[in-house]
C-alpha cells in the first residue's frame, strides 16, 4: 500500500494558531493611528460647522458666531455642542476673525450670508490644511497650505 503524502487537519489548524497569534501580536505593537487622516478629518468637521452656521444665520436672519480656541483645541457654533480637536494638532486662527474672549477667536456669519472672514490652519508635521472663510460670500474652503 502506498503512504499518501500531505498534512493533516490538525497540523494545518495548528500552524494558522500560530500565525494568528503572531500576527495579532504584531498589528496590537504599531498604532492603527493616520496623522494624514486626523488632520483631513478635523479639517472636514470645522468646515461643516462653519458652513452649517452659515445655512443657519441666512435660515433665521440672525448673526451665527462660531467661536474657535485654540489653547484648549475646541471649537463650537451658536447652540452646537463644543467640538474637541487632538492635543498633537497645531491649531491657528488667522485674522480677520474677531477677537474672543482669552485666545478665543470667533468668525461670525451674517444674516446675508457674508462673513466676518478667516482661515484656520491645522496642521501635524508637514501636512498643513487651511480653512478660510471669504468675507463677502461667506464661503468655506479648504485646501493644503503651503
Amino acid at each position: 500500500m502506498r503512504r499518501q503524502q500531505g498534512f493533516t487537519l490538525i497540523e494545518i489548524l495548528v500552524v494558522l494558531a500560530i500565525l494568528g497569534v503572531t500576527l495579532g501580536l504584531v498589528i496590537g505593537r504599531f498604532s492603527m493611528r493616520s496623522r494624514g487622516l486626523e488632520t483631513r478629518g478635523a479639517a472636514a468637521a470645522i468646515a461643516q460647522s462653519l458652513r452649517a452656521a452659515r445655512a443657519q444665520a441666512i435660515a433665521t436672519d440672525h448673526d451665527v458666531s462660531v467661536v474657535f480656541d485654540p489653547l484648549r483645541h475646541v471649537f463650537a457654533a451658536d447652540a452646537s455642542p463644543v467640538q474637541r480637536l487632538t492635543p498633537d494638532l497645531a491649531f491657528i486662527v488667522l485674522p480677520p476673525a474677531l477677537p474672543g474672549p482669552g485666545a478665543a477667536k470667533i468668525i461670525r456669519f451674517s444674516a446675508d450670508g457674508s462673513a466676518t472672514g478667516g482661515e484656520v490652519l491645522l496642521g501635524t508635521g508637514k501636512r498643513r490644511i487651511g480653512i478660510t472663510v471669504e468675507w463677502l460670500t461667506g464661503k468655506v474652503t479648504v485646501a493644503d497650505a503651503r
